[in-house]
């Protein structure tokens, strides 16, 4: 009797592919620090993973040839970025699954702990605004019924007129969804992505609302980020410190 046949997922082969790109600690370091959604230095990001130039230098070379990030030169400079938003959403979804109690991600002194609580309070997620500070202005959107959450994210029509009154773009040419929710890895609930979420960071730290700190993806609310956005959305002061 002939054994059942079987014909293998042709997705197989490429998901496996790409599973082998995440999985080295030294590239999955650097795929962290480039949710910044800034371009990095090699020399930058071999510092920050700590291996050698000629080590980090192969590692990229995998990901650029595996899609997961661009790379442009600037004379003797060679700059590299995440390749686009569905990568952003692609690592910032499996660090969503590493548990913040876990030996993998607890801090080892001092630096990492105030690095750790700064990033936890507010940061950027490739290009929208994530931890406490993300989840606030979501939740705050939410009830102010700009954003609706029930069945998936998505702007409302007041929503809409709300980002327009606010001064805030909403590129509407862009084959991103308006709104999407992204999994928040230190709050463990949704926070807004998309184009409102790019939007809305993008016009947050150009308008001096929120200014990056330290090195890493950490921003935080200035004096007049949480004058306006109290007065746009009705968040306490506290709730932005």
């Amino acid at each position: 009797m002939l054994g059942r046949m079987t014909t293998k997922d042709p997705r197989a082969h490429p998901l496996a592919r790409l599973a082998g790109l995440v999985a080295d600690e030294t590239r999955a370091a650097c795929l962290l620090a480039l949710l910044d959604g800034r371009a990095w230095t090699a020399g930058e990001l071999a510092r920050h993973a700590g291996v050698a130039a000629s080590t980090l230098s192969e590692h990229l070379g995998k990901l650029v040839a595996g899609g997961l990030l661009t790379e442009e030169r600037q004379g003797r400079h060679r700059y590299v970025r995440l390749a686009d938003a569905r990568v952003a959403q692609l690592v910032e979804d499996l660090a969503a699954q590493v548990a913040p109690g876990g030996d993998a991600v607890r801090p080892r002194n001092l630096r990492e702990s105030t690095a750790g609580s700064a990033m936890a309070r507010g940061r950027t997620c490739y290009d929208h605004l994530a931890g406490r500070l993300g989840i606030a202005v979501t939740d705050a959107l939410t009830a102010r019924e700009l954003l609706r959450q029930d069945t998936g994210f998505a702007l409302t029509d007041a929503g809409v007129a709300w980002f327009d009154s606010a001064g805030i773009r909403l590129d509407r040419t862009s084959r991103r969804p308006l709104a999407r929710a992204c999994l928040d890895w230190t709050e463990r609930r949704p926070h807004l992505a998309g184009v409102a979420g790019a939007a809305l960071c993008r016009h947050a730290l150009d308008a001096g609302w929120c200014v990056r700190i330290g090195s890493e993806r950490a921003v935080k609310v200035t004096a007049t980020g949480e004058r306006i956005v109290s007065e746009l959305l009705g968040i306490p002061a506290r709730a932005l410190q």
